[in-house]
């Protein structure tokens, strides 16, 4: 059993606290709102007022946030987790946001002796929840190599990458292409439903045919009914795009289909959609051809 602390209880890092408390670690948390945490509470989860008490609680503190702003946020000031490390320490990001700003952060936790490393995941709620979730990870092997048993409480395929930041590189190459998946898929369920085709026998056929990633097996029937809470938002799916993009320029790599897609995340905020799962751009292409819901 391993002491760790977890901060930002949303949809994914609820669901792999309650993982780590199944699997018999003691784990305490904080999140902004300490209601969407009680039922992790009466778990079994301890409960900090603070970032920084969550970091002195623990040997491994977890961080699961939506961008760079957030993980600033939780870091820094009095009440921050860097106030809460001290040597020994390990802090391990799970969140996406950019390789600058997560290798800038490494390098201030180990100023406090303590160590860092980039973990984000590739998967949804679902594959968390069935233990097939997929992570990436950056930052000193030596490191990587003592927390890796606590990661594989999280998901089973845990890939050490190189160096930190270098994982979240690899988070933003692979996310990049949810939105495009999505886009191809969208367009095929259309092209078929307007030739006379149910929607309902497209989406069937579609997502058991040779197209049928992981995504879209689990992702396509929303465009039959979306979920009441979004898996993935438009305003979390249009960030790892930017990203991308801001990757991209900084290496001369041309994303086409990325921008392509990214403009319909923009459409999609744009009818009031942001806070749907990104399956939304189904909706946003099926009222351009003149599709109704």
């Amino acid at each position: 059993m391993a002491n760790l602390g977890f901060i930002g209880l949303g949809v994914m890092g609820s669901q792999m606290v309650n993982r780590l408390l199944d699997k018999g670690h003691a784990v305490t948390g904080y999140n902004r709102t300490r209601a969407k945490a009680q039922w992790l509470i009466d778990c079994g989860m301890k409960w900090a007022d603070s970032p920084r008490a969550v970091a002195a609680a623990a040997d491994v503190t977890f961080a699961m946030v939506t961008n760079v702003a957030a993980l600033q946020a939780i870091a820094d000031g009095p009440d921050g987790l860097l106030a809460g490390l001290s040597p020994g320490k390990v802090f391990v990001d799970i969140s996406t946001v950019s390789p600058a700003a997560s290798r800038a952060l490494a390098a201030r936790v180990r100023e406090r002796g303590a160590d860092m490393l980039d973990a984000p995941v590739s998967g949804s709620v679902i594959t968390l929840q069935e233990g097939k979730l997929s992570v990436m990870v950056g930052g000193r092997r030596e490191t990587f190599e003592r927390v890796k048993p606590l990661l594989l409480d999280i998901g089973p395929k845990v890939t050490y990458v190189g160096n930190n930041g270098l994982a979240l590189s690899m988070k933003i190459a692979t996310n990049l292409s949810l939105a495009v998946q999505m886009m191809a898929f969208s367009e095929g369920v259309l092209l078929a439903e307007k030739s006379g085709i149910a929607r309902e026998t497209a989406v069937d056929v579609l997502t058991h045919s040779a197209i049928a990633s992981p995504m879209i097996q689990y992702r396509g029937p929303f465009v039959l009914r979306m979920p009441e809470e979004a898996w993935f938002d438009v305003n979390m799916m249009q960030k790892d795009m930017l990203l991308a993009m801001e990757l991209g320029r900084q290496l001369n790599v041309p994303l086409p289909t990325t921008a392509a897609s990214n403009e319909f995340l923009t459409a999609a905020r744009g009818m009031g959609w942001d806070k749907k799962d990104f399956a939304v751009v189904f909706d946003v292409l099926a009222q351009m051809s003149g599709v109704s819901k």
